[in-house]
């Protein structure tokens, strides 16, 4: 077969490695999704189309409801773990097996092996996941064809260790700044110390009492966190200004202008000369009670759980499709020089992502 061609009918963990063997970090995604792309191609129950490294396809069945499931190709550089290993104990290592070319071998083992699924699938294969934001396929997915995004229930097959995880927090990132005037630290009272004057702002974060709301079940776990500080010109100068970078890790029940709404509110009186926005992405609600929601956590098991970071199912509520993070990866072991998964957890995804589709 031709070096970048994919064999669909591996089984789930031969196929991760196939995956891993097949480079694709950030930005160099193109000879992978000519392989995916290739590979579905295949397969005559699909309609297939490219979006620059993104691969989409899905079935047109008529069925009452349609699922996405996606997941991104690229991985974090190689750190001297490509190609794959499998040890004796079942477990494959490797960039990417975890975080998510494992994840991402469930979906095309399920679109090549359901061809009539009870409800019709759409695959997005999306590149640049794990660099900047504007730089995302799912995100150039939703901008240029959202109608390839649209459905009544997504997963996206990120690692979660083989367990349902809810809808995901929004993160939003701000830069406090204070000002001072500078003057010779000899003569420290001529001048105004902008580092002193960040106290309040620290102060303010020392006594945060951050909320632990339950939507759908979960309980989600906010954060207000200070994350760097920088201010200060040299060994002899008085600072002139000081910044505070604060993180504000937030539950899905609010909106991304009632997170900033309320970060303003929490520094409003801490001397703040300016507010900037520096990073922004909102969360998603995990949706747990919609029918097709409903069914999937009954054929996979499990307890669902909150996702406590940020996830791309947040595009997708963005378009009003409820979405859950499920794969077979372990979330601790991604992007790690031993990063590993074990094969029967890609396996078992797969079956169980076959049983619920199939019921």
């Amino acid at each position: 077969m031709p070096e970048t061609s994919l064999d669909l009918s591996l089984d789930a963990a031969a196929l991760t490695a196939r995956l891993v063997d097949l480079p694709s970090e950030s930005g160099t995604e193109k000879p992978l999704a000519d392989a995916i792309e290739a590979g579905l191609r295949t397969l005559p129950h699909l309609t297939v189309e490219r979006l620059g490294n993104n691969v989409l396809a899905r079935t047109d069945l008529g069925r009452a409801e349609r699922v996405v499931l996606a997941g991104h190709i690229d991985t974090v550089p190689i750190a001297d773990n490509v190609p794959s290993r499998l040890d004796e104990d079942g477990v494959l290592w490797g960039c990417g097996t975890c975080d998510m070319k494992s994840g991402v071998a469930v979906q095309l083992r399920i679109a090549a092996t359901v061809p009539a699924p009870n409800r019709d699938l759409t695959f997005v294969f999306y590149d640049n996941e794990e660099v900047a934001a504007e730089l995302n396929g799912l995100k150039h997915v939703a901008e240029q064809r959202p109608e390839w995004l649209r459905g009544d229930f997504a997963v996206l097959l990120e690692p979660s260790d083989g367990e349902v995880e809810g809808g995901c927090q929004g993160t939003l990132r701000v830069l406090l700044r204070t000002k001072g005037e500078r003057a010779h630290s000899a003569r420290g009272w001529m001048g105004s110390n902008a580092v002193h004057a960040a106290a309040p702002i620290l102060a303010r974060l020392a006594a945060y009492e951050p909320r632990e709301p339950v939507i759908d079940g979960l309980r989600y776990r906010e954060g207000l966190n200070a994350v760097r500080i920088s201010g200060g010109v040299a060994g002899n100068v008085i600072p002139d200004e000081c910044v505070v970078t604060v993180n504000f890790r937030y539950a899905p029940d609010r909106s991304g202008d009632e997170a900033v709404a309320h970060v303003r509110e929490v520094f409003a009186d801490c001397g703040v000369e300016e507010f900037v926005i520096d990073d922004h992405s909102p969360g998603a609600l995990p949706g747990l009670s919609h029918p097709a929601a409903v069914a999937f956590i009954e054929a996979v098991g499990g307890t669902p759980r909150p996702k406590y970071g940020w996830t791309d199912v947040s595009r997708f509520s963005a378009l009003g499709v409820p979405a859950v993070n499920y794969g077979p990866g372990n979330p601790h072991l991604a992007h790690k020089r031993d990063e590993r998964v074990e094969v029967a957890k890609i396996l078992a995804g797969e079956e169980r992502l076959r049983r619920w589709l199939t019921a």
